[in-house]
């Protein structure tokens, strides 16, 4: 099915990602009754046209439930550029090697898209992977950002075939948390596959808002402190429909 790009209505709304931010720092005592991990390492990765500072309070936060958070320290996301993915390969495989224990993969829109391609590429290192209204359909079209993407990173369709490994199914735990009133994505697009450790959880979010939401934050909290090997879905019903609706597809 051809997916098409968030309304203009939509992309508009995405204003509200400054409230959505607020409402975080305000609720941040709250969110300090999510569950704490067991301090292993996290690598979060922004989206496309943003930088480190974008996932500061999302790494912030983790950082303060017992994780060893690393942002991607490549500067601004300007797509999958030259030498993009053997860096971050090459700083998985420290992670893994300095700490002793798989790594966790945080993507935020397109850095989703490249923690998938990592995850799929060195599952041997990857703990979970979760991505943030991510096109995990493999298809930049089904964005308002598109035509951003191609000025920023110059692709010209190579990219666009590779990109499309992201509609595998990872072999270690996957979710996908999605907005059905994104701006930016298609939230059909972010929808991932039915697998035996893959979910997907909605919420009510801006897309650029994603990333500071405190019901994302919680979900995060939530998904990084289950052990290995115990995964189970999540479950927000206690937070009621208004922090996480029932996921529809």
């Amino acid at each position: 099915m051809l997916l098409k790009p968030p309304s203009k209505w939509l992309l508009l709304a995405e204003g509200r990602a400054l409230w959505e931010a607020g409402a975080a720092l305000a609720l941040w005592p709250l969110l300090q009754s999510a569950p704490r991990g067991d301090g292993h390492s996290v690598l979060v990765l922004p989206g496309l046209v943003a930088d480190d500072m974008s996932t500061e309070i999302l790494r912030q936060h983790l950082g303060g439930r017992g994780y060893d958070v690393h942002g991607w320290g490549q500067g601004r996301n300007l797509g999958p550029r030259r030498g993009v993915e053997a860096r971050m390969r090459e700083q998985l495989a420290r992670l893994y090697a300095d700490s002793g224990h798989k790594v966790s993969l945080i993507g935020w829109s397109l850095g989703g898209v490249y923690a998938r391609l990592l995850a799929i590429h060195a599952p041997h290192m990857v703990r979970n992977v979760i991505t943030l209204g991510s096109p995990l359909g493999g298809d930049p079209k089904a964005t308002n950002a598109w035509q951003v993407y191609r000025a920023v990173s110059g692709d010209r369709g190579e990219d666009t075939a590779r990109l499309a490994e992201v509609a595998q199914v990872p072999a270690m735990p996957a979710t996908s948390i999605y907005s059905r009133s994104d701006g930016v994505v298609a939230w059909r697009s972010s929808i991932t596959p039915a697998g035996p450790c893959s979910e997907n959880i909605e919420v009510v979010a801006s897309h650029l808002g994603l990333g500071a939401h405190p019901a994302v934050l919680y979900a995060l909290a939530d998904r990084l402190a289950q052990a290995e090997g115990s995964w189970k879905p999540f479950n927000g019903t206690k937070f009621g429909p208004l922090a996480f609706p029932t996921p529809r597809t």
